[in-house]
Protein backbone atom coordinates (compact mmCIF):
# COMPACT_ATOMS: atom_id res chain seq x y z
CA UNK A 1 0.00 0.00 0.00
CA UNK A 2 3.15 2.25 -0.37
CA UNK A 3 2.21 5.88 -1.48
CA UNK A 4 -1.79 5.10 -0.92
CA UNK A 5 -4.17 6.87 1.50
CA UNK A 6 -4.27 5.66 5.62
CA UNK A 7 -7.31 4.29 6.75
CA UNK A 8 -9.19 6.51 9.64
CA UNK A 9 -9.59 4.32 12.88
CA UNK A 10 -11.79 5.60 15.45
CA UNK A 11 -11.01 4.91 19.23
CA UNK A 12 -14.26 3.04 19.96
CA UNK A 13 -15.48 2.94 23.89
CA UNK A 14 -11.97 4.20 25.39
CA UNK A 15 -12.54 1.92 28.71
CA UNK A 16 -13.08 -0.94 26.27
CA UNK A 17 -10.31 -2.74 24.28
CA UNK A 18 -10.46 -1.07 21.24
CA UNK A 19 -7.29 0.75 22.25
CA UNK A 20 -5.14 -2.28 23.01
CA UNK A 21 -6.27 -4.09 19.78
CA UNK A 22 -5.24 -1.16 17.74
CA UNK A 23 -2.07 -1.45 19.77
CA UNK A 24 -1.62 -5.35 18.79
CA UNK A 25 -2.38 -4.42 15.15
CA UNK A 26 0.04 -1.98 14.68
CA UNK A 27 2.24 -4.22 16.28
CA UNK A 28 1.54 -6.88 13.91
CA UNK A 29 1.42 -4.62 11.19
CA UNK A 30 3.69 -5.90 7.79
CA UNK A 31 5.02 -3.63 5.20
CA UNK A 32 2.67 -4.49 2.63
CA UNK A 33 -0.25 -4.63 4.59
CA UNK A 34 -3.23 -1.33 5.35
CA UNK A 35 -1.79 1.69 6.94
CA UNK A 36 -3.94 3.21 9.38
CA UNK A 37 -4.16 7.20 11.37
CA UNK A 38 -5.22 6.10 14.89
CA UNK A 39 -7.68 9.14 15.98
CA UNK A 40 -7.96 8.87 20.00
CA UNK A 41 -6.27 11.06 22.63
CA UNK A 42 -2.52 10.48 23.17
CA UNK A 43 -2.59 10.67 26.99
CA UNK A 44 -4.95 7.77 27.00
CA UNK A 45 -3.01 5.55 24.71
CA UNK A 46 0.57 6.48 26.40
CA UNK A 47 -0.80 5.60 29.91
CA UNK A 48 -1.65 2.52 28.75
CA UNK A 49 0.83 1.25 26.78
CA UNK A 50 3.23 2.09 30.14
CA UNK A 51 -0.04 0.05 31.98
CA UNK A 52 0.69 -3.08 29.48
CA UNK A 53 4.19 -2.94 29.00
CA UNK A 54 4.29 -2.47 25.25
CA UNK A 55 7.21 -0.88 23.17
CA UNK A 56 4.63 1.26 20.89
CA UNK A 57 6.18 4.44 20.18
CA UNK A 58 3.16 6.84 19.26
CA UNK A 59 3.53 9.97 16.49
CA UNK A 60 1.34 12.71 16.64
CA UNK A 61 0.38 13.61 13.59
CA UNK A 62 -1.76 16.98 12.73
CA UNK A 63 -3.24 15.24 8.88
CA UNK A 64 -3.43 11.98 7.59
CA UNK A 65 -1.50 12.87 5.00
CA UNK A 66 1.44 12.16 7.37
CA UNK A 67 1.08 8.75 8.31
CA UNK A 68 2.60 6.55 5.61
CA UNK A 69 5.73 8.33 6.43
CA UNK A 70 5.74 7.43 9.94
CA UNK A 71 4.11 3.83 10.31
CA UNK A 72 6.67 1.76 10.07
CA UNK A 73 7.99 3.09 12.86
CA UNK A 74 5.25 4.51 15.32
CA UNK A 75 1.76 4.50 15.37
CA UNK A 76 0.45 7.67 14.20
CA UNK A 77 -1.78 9.23 16.14
CA UNK A 78 -4.61 12.28 15.00
CA UNK A 79 -5.24 13.61 18.45
CA UNK A 80 -8.89 13.41 20.21
CA UNK A 81 -8.68 13.98 23.57
CA UNK A 82 -11.39 12.63 26.22
CA UNK A 83 -12.97 14.85 29.14
CA UNK A 84 -12.63 12.11 31.77
CA UNK A 85 -9.89 9.97 32.39
CA UNK A 86 -10.12 6.36 31.50
CA UNK A 87 -10.22 3.09 34.23
CA UNK A 88 -9.87 -0.19 31.76
CA UNK A 89 -13.46 -1.53 32.15
CA UNK A 90 -15.31 0.96 33.62
CA UNK A 91 -17.11 3.59 30.93
CA UNK A 92 -18.09 6.68 31.70
CA UNK A 93 -21.04 8.31 29.71
CA UNK A 94 -19.47 12.21 30.11
CA UNK A 95 -17.09 10.51 27.14
CA UNK A 96 -19.60 9.54 24.92
CA UNK A 97 -19.33 13.00 23.17
CA UNK A 98 -15.77 12.41 22.39
CA UNK A 99 -16.41 8.84 21.14
CA UNK A 100 -19.18 10.07 18.65
CA UNK A 101 -16.56 13.39 17.51
CA UNK A 102 -14.44 10.61 16.61
CA UNK A 103 -16.24 8.89 14.65
CA UNK A 104 -17.52 12.17 12.89
CA UNK A 105 -13.95 13.75 12.58
CA UNK A 106 -12.97 10.61 10.16
CA UNK A 107 -16.39 10.69 8.18
CA UNK A 108 -15.01 14.14 7.31
CA UNK A 109 -12.02 13.01 6.59
CA UNK A 110 -12.81 10.21 4.48
CA UNK A 111 -15.62 12.46 2.52
CA UNK A 112 -12.01 15.05 2.00
CA UNK A 113 -10.20 12.27 0.18
CA UNK A 114 -7.94 12.45 3.39
CA UNK A 115 -8.03 8.60 3.88
CA UNK A 116 -9.28 6.16 2.12
CA UNK A 117 -11.84 4.74 4.57
CA UNK A 118 -12.87 4.62 8.04
CA UNK A 119 -12.80 1.20 10.57
CA UNK A 120 -14.82 2.24 13.49
CA UNK A 121 -13.65 0.18 16.87
CA UNK A 122 -16.68 -1.12 18.97
CA UNK A 123 -18.47 0.98 21.06
CA UNK A 124 -21.13 0.58 24.09
CA UNK A 125 -24.57 1.40 23.08
CA UNK A 126 -26.24 2.00 26.25
CA UNK A 127 -23.31 4.22 27.35
CA UNK A 128 -23.20 5.98 24.35
CA UNK A 129 -27.33 6.68 24.92
CA UNK A 130 -26.60 7.70 28.90
CA UNK A 131 -24.35 10.24 27.60
CA UNK A 132 -26.43 12.06 25.03
CA UNK A 133 -25.88 9.68 22.14
CA UNK A 134 -29.56 9.59 19.74
CA UNK A 135 -28.24 6.52 17.91
CA UNK A 136 -28.96 2.52 18.27
CA UNK A 137 -25.55 2.46 16.71
CA UNK A 138 -22.72 2.92 14.19
CA UNK A 139 -24.84 1.87 11.40
CA UNK A 140 -27.73 4.98 11.71
CA UNK A 141 -24.77 7.48 13.12
CA UNK A 142 -23.26 6.74 10.04
CA UNK A 143 -25.87 7.23 7.72
CA UNK A 144 -26.86 10.20 9.12
CA UNK A 145 -23.36 12.05 9.18
CA UNK A 146 -23.33 11.11 5.12
CA UNK A 147 -26.41 11.86 4.68
CA UNK A 148 -27.50 8.50 3.42
CA UNK A 149 -31.54 8.29 2.95
CA UNK A 150 -32.99 6.15 6.37
CA UNK A 151 -32.87 2.36 5.27
CA UNK A 152 -30.65 2.34 2.63
CA UNK A 153 -27.65 1.76 4.85
CA UNK A 154 -27.04 -2.07 5.40
CA UNK A 155 -25.27 -3.99 7.52
CA UNK A 156 -22.76 -6.82 6.16
CA UNK A 157 -21.19 -9.29 8.06
CA UNK A 158 -18.16 -11.18 6.42
CA UNK A 159 -15.77 -13.97 7.61
CA UNK A 160 -13.65 -15.93 4.94
CA UNK A 161 -16.49 -18.22 5.05
CA UNK A 162 -19.54 -17.06 4.41
CA UNK A 163 -21.18 -13.23 4.00
CA UNK A 164 -25.03 -12.24 5.56
CA UNK A 165 -26.90 -9.41 5.31
CA UNK A 166 -29.96 -9.38 8.17
CA UNK A 167 -32.80 -7.17 6.79
CA UNK A 168 -33.97 -6.34 10.53
CA UNK A 169 -31.20 -5.44 12.84
CA UNK A 170 -31.33 -3.94 16.33
CA UNK A 171 -34.80 -5.42 17.39
CA UNK A 172 -36.58 -7.28 19.57
CA UNK A 173 -37.26 -10.74 17.44
CA UNK A 174 -41.34 -10.19 18.15
CA UNK A 175 -40.66 -6.37 16.77
CA UNK A 176 -38.20 -7.52 13.42
CA UNK A 177 -41.34 -10.19 12.61
CA UNK A 178 -43.61 -7.12 12.28
CA UNK A 179 -41.74 -4.72 10.54
CA UNK A 180 -40.29 -7.23 8.31
CA UNK A 181 -41.82 -6.01 4.38
CA UNK A 182 -41.23 -6.63 0.55
CA UNK A 183 -39.93 -3.51 0.39
CA UNK A 184 -37.12 -4.04 3.30
CA UNK A 185 -35.99 -6.94 1.36
CA UNK A 186 -36.11 -5.65 -1.93
CA UNK A 187 -34.17 -2.61 -0.94
CA UNK A 188 -31.44 -4.51 1.51
CA UNK A 189 -31.00 -6.77 -1.53
CA UNK A 190 -30.15 -3.90 -4.19
CA UNK A 191 -27.87 -2.08 -1.99
CA UNK A 192 -25.84 -6.35 -0.92
CA UNK A 193 -25.77 -6.30 -4.90
CA UNK A 194 -24.30 -2.80 -5.63
CA UNK A 195 -22.00 -3.27 -2.74
CA UNK A 196 -20.51 -6.25 -3.77
CA UNK A 197 -20.06 -5.64 -6.96
CA UNK A 198 -18.58 -2.27 -6.83
CA UNK A 199 -16.41 -3.20 -3.17
CA UNK A 200 -15.50 -6.96 -3.65
CA UNK A 201 -15.41 -7.09 -7.66
CA UNK A 202 -18.26 -9.48 -8.29
CA UNK A 203 -19.54 -8.73 -11.75
CA UNK A 204 -22.88 -11.01 -10.95
CA UNK A 205 -23.42 -11.90 -7.38
CA UNK A 206 -25.96 -14.28 -6.08
CA UNK A 207 -27.97 -13.86 -3.03
CA UNK A 208 -29.74 -16.83 -1.48
CA UNK A 209 -32.86 -15.47 0.25
CA UNK A 210 -33.62 -16.85 3.98
CA UNK A 211 -36.97 -17.63 5.04
CA UNK A 212 -38.55 -16.47 7.94
CA UNK A 213 -40.53 -19.41 9.18
CA UNK A 214 -39.00 -22.76 10.00
CA UNK A 215 -38.62 -24.89 6.28
CA UNK A 216 -39.22 -21.45 4.53
CA UNK A 217 -43.26 -21.77 5.90
CA UNK A 218 -43.39 -25.27 4.48
CA UNK A 219 -46.20 -23.58 1.86
CA UNK A 220 -47.65 -21.79 4.41
CA UNK A 221 -48.43 -24.85 7.09
CA UNK A 222 -45.84 -22.51 9.29
CA UNK A 223 -46.72 -19.23 8.37
CA UNK A 224 -47.59 -16.94 5.46
CA UNK A 225 -44.19 -14.69 5.92
CA UNK A 226 -42.72 -16.64 2.98
CA UNK A 227 -45.27 -16.75 0.87
CA UNK A 228 -46.43 -13.28 1.05
CA UNK A 229 -43.32 -10.96 1.84
CA UNK A 230 -40.12 -12.89 1.08
CA UNK A 231 -41.41 -14.35 -2.31
CA UNK A 232 -42.57 -11.37 -3.58
CA UNK A 233 -39.39 -9.52 -2.45
CA UNK A 234 -37.23 -12.20 -4.52
CA UNK A 235 -39.54 -12.29 -7.38
CA UNK A 236 -39.02 -8.11 -7.60
CA UNK A 237 -35.01 -8.18 -7.07
CA UNK A 238 -34.80 -11.14 -9.66
CA UNK A 239 -36.65 -8.96 -12.20
CA UNK A 240 -34.52 -6.10 -11.59
CA UNK A 241 -31.99 -8.53 -12.97
CA UNK A 242 -30.23 -9.58 -9.53
CA UNK A 243 -29.69 -13.15 -9.08
CA UNK A 244 -31.50 -13.76 -6.15
CA UNK A 245 -33.36 -17.04 -5.15
CA UNK A 246 -35.33 -18.44 -2.12
CA UNK A 247 -36.77 -18.05 0.34
CA UNK A 248 -34.58 -20.66 1.49
CA UNK A 249 -34.93 -23.20 4.81
CA UNK A 250 -32.76 -21.32 6.73
CA UNK A 251 -31.32 -24.59 8.65
CA UNK A 252 -29.79 -26.20 5.53
CA UNK A 253 -28.12 -22.78 4.31
CA UNK A 254 -25.11 -22.05 5.80
CA UNK A 255 -23.15 -26.02 5.38
CA UNK A 256 -20.04 -25.71 3.23
CA UNK A 257 -22.38 -27.25 0.10
CA UNK A 258 -24.46 -24.39 0.11
CA UNK A 259 -22.32 -21.37 0.87
CA UNK A 260 -20.52 -22.51 -2.44
CA UNK A 261 -24.10 -21.78 -4.13
CA UNK A 262 -23.92 -17.90 -3.55
CA UNK A 263 -21.86 -15.21 -2.34
CA UNK A 264 -24.17 -13.56 0.33
CA UNK A 265 -27.36 -15.03 2.49
CA UNK A 266 -30.05 -12.20 2.34
CA UNK A 267 -31.69 -12.64 6.09
CA UNK A 268 -34.52 -11.54 7.89
CA UNK A 269 -33.41 -10.88 11.82
CA UNK A 270 -30.32 -10.37 13.03
CA UNK A 271 -29.12 -13.61 14.58
CA UNK A 272 -30.35 -15.52 11.50
CA UNK A 273 -27.54 -14.08 9.93
CA UNK A 274 -24.67 -13.59 12.85
CA UNK A 275 -25.12 -17.00 14.16
CA UNK A 276 -23.74 -18.59 11.30
CA UNK A 277 -21.33 -16.24 10.68
CA UNK A 278 -19.79 -15.83 14.39
CA UNK A 279 -19.58 -20.44 14.32
CA UNK A 280 -17.62 -20.06 10.85
CA UNK A 281 -15.47 -16.80 12.08
CA UNK A 282 -15.57 -15.38 15.09
CA UNK A 283 -11.88 -13.93 15.09
CA UNK A 284 -11.99 -12.60 11.57
CA UNK A 285 -15.93 -11.49 11.40
CA UNK A 286 -16.23 -7.86 9.97
CA UNK A 287 -18.68 -5.77 10.45
CA UNK A 288 -19.33 -3.61 6.98
CA UNK A 289 -21.51 -0.70 6.13
CA UNK A 290 -22.98 -0.75 2.29
CA UNK A 291 -24.59 1.52 0.84
CA UNK A 292 -22.74 4.69 2.33
CA UNK A 293 -20.69 7.16 -0.01
CA UNK A 294 -17.70 6.28 2.25
CA UNK A 295 -16.02 2.64 2.59
CA UNK A 296 -16.76 1.73 6.44
CA UNK A 297 -15.46 -1.64 8.12
CA UNK A 298 -15.42 -2.67 12.34
CA UNK A 299 -14.55 -5.62 14.22
CA UNK A 300 -17.42 -8.00 14.35
CA UNK A 301 -17.33 -7.99 18.60
CA UNK A 302 -17.53 -5.20 21.63
CA UNK A 303 -16.23 -3.30 23.78
CA UNK A 304 -15.37 -6.84 26.08
CA UNK A 305 -14.90 -4.74 29.69
CA UNK A 306 -13.81 -8.11 31.35
CA UNK A 307 -11.08 -8.15 29.05
CA UNK A 308 -10.12 -4.64 28.94
CA UNK A 309 -6.31 -3.50 30.36
CA UNK A 310 -4.83 -7.41 30.03
CA UNK A 311 -3.81 -7.18 26.71
CA UNK A 312 -5.74 -10.26 26.21
CA UNK A 313 -8.08 -9.49 23.78
CA UNK A 314 -7.74 -11.44 20.07
CA UNK A 315 -7.09 -8.33 17.41
CA UNK A 316 -7.77 -10.64 14.64
CA UNK A 317 -11.47 -9.31 13.44
CA UNK A 318 -9.72 -5.48 14.03
CA UNK A 319 -6.83 -6.60 11.62
CA UNK A 320 -9.48 -8.73 9.29
CA UNK A 321 -11.69 -4.99 9.27
CA UNK A 322 -8.10 -2.79 8.48
CA UNK A 323 -7.50 -5.50 5.75
CA UNK A 324 -10.66 -5.53 4.26
CA UNK A 325 -11.22 -1.54 4.13
CA UNK A 326 -8.36 -1.27 2.20
CA UNK A 327 -9.17 -3.58 -0.37
CA UNK A 328 -12.56 -2.29 -0.25
CA UNK A 329 -11.10 1.22 -1.37
CA UNK A 330 -9.24 -0.36 -4.21
CA UNK A 331 -11.71 -1.79 -5.48
CA UNK A 332 -14.37 0.85 -5.09
CA UNK A 333 -12.06 3.48 -6.86
CA UNK A 334 -10.99 1.18 -9.60
CA UNK A 335 -14.87 0.46 -10.31
CA UNK A 336 -16.08 4.00 -9.83
CA UNK A 337 -12.70 4.86 -13.04
CA UNK A 338 -14.04 2.14 -14.86
CA UNK A 339 -18.00 3.78 -15.39
CA UNK A 340 -16.05 7.33 -15.39
CA UNK A 341 -13.79 5.92 -18.48
CA UNK A 342 -17.11 4.67 -20.18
Amino acid sequence: MTGSLPLALTMGEPAGIGGEIALAAWLRRRPDGPRFVLIDDPARLDSLIHRLGLSVPLRIVASPAEANACFAEALPVLPHPVPVAVAPGQPDPANAGAVAGAIERAVRLAEQGAVAGIVTNPIHKAVMQRGGFAFPGHTEFLAALTGTPAGTEVMMLACPALRVVPVTIHVALRAAISQLTTEAIVTAGRVAARGLQRDFGLAAPRLAVAGLNPHAGEEGAMGHEDQEIVAPAVAQLRAEGIDAFGPLPSDTLFHAAARATYDLALCMYHDQALIPLKTLGFDQGVNITLGLPVVRTSPDHGTAFALAGRFQADPGSLIAALETAAAMARRRAAFDRSFSDV
